[in-house]
């Protein structure tokens, strides 16, 4: 007899009755089944939310004599479909396999040499709702706590990308600056970056708008990236990389807004000097110093 395989993700909090009638069909037409847990390139995104570890250890719970194995993805399915495969017989040389799957499951894409069965949905059970029923609760429990410390110590360490912007007037020789609230020096304009941005240009009007009001500009130029020592990342693994672009004031006047709370435009020949002051944000110096070296020393 085959033995059957689950190939599935089971990115749920929990095993749902769904998941339960779909294993309990296919063991009672084999023996022997193996479930496949799909691993992809991210860990604890929102899509992904479990590694595979804590959805073995959910299976094996409720199924303890059930064979659990990864497999990963893979941008090509030929690729994919070829590993699945090489798994499966290097593991059990000598069984021959049943590939199982729900409606919109991997069967499309499986080009292998096993047969696949298609199973029907078992209830109306969404994955992706009940992972957003689960993703706002809060449980005071010990496992809650430690589960939040395990996601967060087995994600990888992020950049989060931010722009900031040197807009200039009178041919480079005024530059326009802001202040926040909870920093009181000069320091670029700028934020970080968003997913909707369609790239770091668009990103970079998107925050100049955003904090300095509707302007016409020239089109943003890169000028250089730094990692910046951001007071809240200092402590932290995870760190904060900028792209400074530069761009030509054309019209319409600065208003100071969003977490801006005052704007002014400065000579470029009096940047020396406020940095020397300490009137320039400290994680802002190297870029100023960039800017003050391509466009006031080298003239």
């Amino acid at each position: 007899m085959k033995t059957a395989v689950i190939i599935a993700r089971f990115q749920t909090p929990y095993l749902h009755q769904g998941h339960k009638q779909l294993i309990s069909q296919v063991m009672e037409k084999h023996d022997k089944l193996i479930i496949m847990l799909g691993v992809g390139p991210l860990t604890g995104s929102r899509k992904n939310p479990y590694d595979y570890y804590t959805r073995e250890k959910m299976i094996k719970t409720s199924y303890p004599n059930v064979v659990v194995l990864p497999v990963s993805d893979h941008p090509s399915d030929t690729v994919w479909s070829d590993n699945l495969d090489n798994l499966l017989k290097g593991v059990f040389p000598n069984a021959q396999f049943c590939l199982y799957g729900s409606r919109d499951s991997f069967i499309p894409y499986y080009s292998g040499r096993f047969e696949t069965v298609e199973l029907p949905e078992h209830g109306d059970y969404n994955a992706t709702e009940l992972r957003k029923q689960y993703a706002d609760k809060v449980f005071d429990s010990n496992d809650f706590r430690a589960g939040i410390l395990y996601a967060l110590y087995n994600q990888y360490t992020k950049v989060y990308p931010t722009v900031d912007i040197a807009m200039f007037r009178n041919n480079k020789t005024e530059i326009l600056l802001g202040k926040k609230s909870i920093n009181n020096k000069w320091r670029f304009i700028g934020g970080f970056a968003d997913p909707e941005d369609a790239d770091y240009e668009s990103a970079a009007k998107r925050e100049l708008t955003e904090e300095a009001g509707d302007m016409e500009s020239t089109a943003m130029q890169y000028e250089t990236s730094a990692k910046i020592n951001d007071w809240r990342y200092r402590s932290e693994a995870d760190k904060i990389i900028t792209l400074l672009f530069s761009c030509e004031h054309i019209s319409g006047e600065p208003k100071a807004q969003d977490d801006i709370i005052d704007l002014a435009w400065f000579k470029l020949s009096d940047l020396p000097q406020m940095i020397a002051d300490e009137l320039i944000s400290n994680e802002h110096v190297p870029m100023f110093t960039f800017i003050i070296n391509k466009y006031l020393n080298n003239k």
